[in-house]
C-alpha cells in the first residue's frame, strides 16, 4: 500500500467542520490503496474543541504531533483562558469591523509579522519531524489541507527537500480572502510570493469549492488550469443516526442552525423575515422554534435577544459533531447563512453537504446565482434567497411550515444526486489524484 503524508494544523481534538475533510480522508484513504501518516500539531489554538473526534481516527493511523509557537498563548495568558476554551468568536472579526484600538494593533501585529499567517510557528517543528517520518515510513507523496497557509509552506519545503510529489489542498482562498488580514505593502508583497511559490510548484491543486481555483488562476493568468481540481466537501452516512422527526417530543416546526455566526455572517435577514410572518398572523409562534447550535459573537446574540417572540429562539453552545448531526434529524428544515461579501456568490460553507445529506430541506440565505443556489438546484435540496430578498425568506419558510402543519412535501431532495458527495466517493477522487501524480513521475 502506497503512504501519503497529510499535513494538517485542524485535525482532532480540534472542532468545527474544516477538520471533518481532512478527519474523512484519514478514515478512507486505504480503501483506494493509500495508507495515510498525519502530521499534525500536539497543542494547537483552536476556535473550537471537540475531544470525541479522537476517536474517529483509525486506531493504527500513525498521528505525529509536534510542539507549535503560538501566538495566542500569550493573548489567553493575558486573557486568563485555558489552553482548552475555543477562541472568543469575538475575536473572529471581518475585515471593516469597527474595533478596539487595542484590537486594530492587533490586527496590524498579525498583518505585519505573522506571515502567511499566525501558525508560522509551526513551521520548523514541521519540517524536521516531516523529513524523519517520510524517511521512516517510506512515504510515496504529500498531501496538505489549508489554511493555515503555514500547512502549504510546510509541504513546499518538504517537496524541496525531498522531491515527493504534493498535492496542495485548499479550503478557501489564500490572499485577499475575506478573513485574511489587510497587509501594507512589504508583507503583503511577501505574502503574495508564497503563494506563488505555492501555486507554482505543487504537482496538483485540489479545492473545495470551484471559487478558490477561480481566484488563483484570476491572480496567477500563467498557472495551467488543470492542475486544480475541485474535491467538494461532502458528509458521512456513517456518522447519521437512524433519527426521525416523529422521534422528539417538541412537535413545533423546527428550524435548525448549526457553526458560528459573527462579522459578516448574521441571521438578522432570517429573523426579520420570520418576525414578518408573525405579524402578519401568517405562522402560530407558539408552533415554530429556531434552534441556533455554535459559537455565535455578541452581535448576533444581541439579535436572538430583540426578537419579538422569545420563546421561539433557542441557543445552544458549541456541540460535539455527532451531537449536532443528531439535532439535524431532529428539526424540519436547516438554516445557512452565508457571509455578506463581494465573493460570496462563489463561497460554500461546509457543512452545507451534511445539511443536504440529512434529505431535510435547506433555507440558504445566499445569493440566489451561485455556487449555492447551483448545488441547492442540482440535488433539490430545498429555497435560496438573497440577504436581501427578505419576503424571498420569509416565503420559504411559510412554505416549509405549511408543509409541518399540513403534513404535505414539497421538497423531496434528488437522492441519486447527493450520493457524490458522500465522504468516501471523494476520497475515492482524491485517491485517483495521488495516483496520478506518482504515474506523472514514472
Amino acid at each position: 500500500m502506497r503512504k501519503v503524508l497529510i499535513v494538517a494544523y485542524y485535525f482532532p481534538p480540534s472542532g468545527g467542520p474544516g477538520v471533518q475533510r481532512v478527519l474523512k480522508f484519514v478514515q478512507y484513504l486505504r480503501q483506494f490503496n493509500w495508507e495515510p501518516v498525519v502530521l499534525t500539531v500536539r497543542d494547537g489554538t483552536f476556535p473550537a474543541r471537540d475531544e470525541s473526534l479522537l476517536e474517529d481516527i483509525p486506531e493504527d493511523v500513525r498521528v505525529c504531533r509536534t510542539d507549535i509557537f503560538e501566538p495566542y498563548d500569550l493573548y489567553r495568558k493575558l486573557t486568563g483562558k485555558k489552553k482548552s476554551d475555543g477562541i472568543d468568536v469575538n475575536t473572529l472579526r471581518e475585515k471593516g469591523a469597527k474595533i478596539p484600538l487595542s484590537e486594530r494593533l492587533s490586527e496590524f501585529i498579525r498583518a505585519t509579522f505573522f506571515i502567511p499567517d499566525a501558525r508560522m510557528g509551526w513551521r520548523r517543528y514541521a519540517l524536521r519531524e516531516g523529513l524523519r517520518v517520510i524517511a521512516e515510513e517510506g512515504i510515496d507523496a504529500i498531501y496538505s489541507s489549508s489554511p493555515p497557509y503555514t500547512c502549504s509552506m510546510i509541504a513546499r519545503d518538504l517537496k524541496r527537500k525531498t522531491g515527493l510529489p504534493w498535492i496542495a489542498g485548499f479550503r478557501d482562498p489564500w490572499t485577499g480572502f475575506l478573513t485574511t488580514p489587510d497587509r501594507w505593502a512589504i508583507p503583503a508583497a511577501i505574502d503574495k510570493k508564497m503563494e506563488r511559490s505555492v501555486f507554482d510548484e505543487a504537482d496538483l491543486i485540489d479545492v473545495a469549492w470551484k471559487g478558490i481555483a477561480e481566484d488563483a488562476l484570476s491572480k496567477y493568468p500563467h498557472l495551467d488550469q488543470n492542475k486544480f481540481h475541485h474535491l467538494p466537501n461532502g458528509f458521512d452516512g456513517n456518522d447519521f443516526p437512524d433519527i426521525s422527526t416523529s422521534d422528539r417530543s417538541d412537535k413545533r416546526f423546527t428550524v435548525t442552525y448549526t457553526g458560528s455566526m459573527y462579522g459578516l455572517r448574521t441571521p438578522r435577514e432570517f429573523l426579520q423575515a420570520v418576525e414578518l410572518l408573525i405579524k402578519r398572523g401568517d405562522v402560530n409562534p407558539e408552533m415554530i422554534r429556531l434552534r441556533f447550535i455554535g459559537r455565535f459573537g455578541d452581535e448576533v446574540h444581541a439579535m436572538f435577544h430583540a426578537f419579538s417572540s422569545q420563546d421561539v429562539i433557542e441557543v445552544e453552545g458549541y456541540m460535539a459533531h455527532s451531537e449536532s448531526i443528531k439535532q439535524l434529524f431532529y428539526s424540519d428544515a436547516l438554516l445557512l447563512v452565508v457571509d455578506t461579501t463581494a465573493d460570496s456568490a462563489e463561497i460554500v460553507p461546509g457543512k452545507v453537504y451534511e445539511y443536504i445529506g440529512t434529505l431535510r430541506p435547506v433555507i440558504a440565505i445566499a445569493p440566489e446565482r451561485g455556487a449555492i443556489a447551483d448545488l441547492i438546484a442540482e440535488t433539490k435540496a430545498g429555497f435560496v434567497a438573497h440577504q436581501l430578498n427578505v419576503s424571498g425568506i420569509a416565503e420559504a419558510f411559510l412554505q416549509l411550515y405549511h408543509d409541518h402543519v399540513n403534513r404535505t412535501k414539497t421538497i423531496t431532495p434528488d437522492s441519486e444526486k447527493i450520493n457524490r458527495y458522500e465522504r468516501k466517493n471523494v476520497t475515492g477522487e482524491l485517491a485517483q489524484l495521488l495516483d496520478n501524480v506518482l504515474s506523472q513521475r514514472a
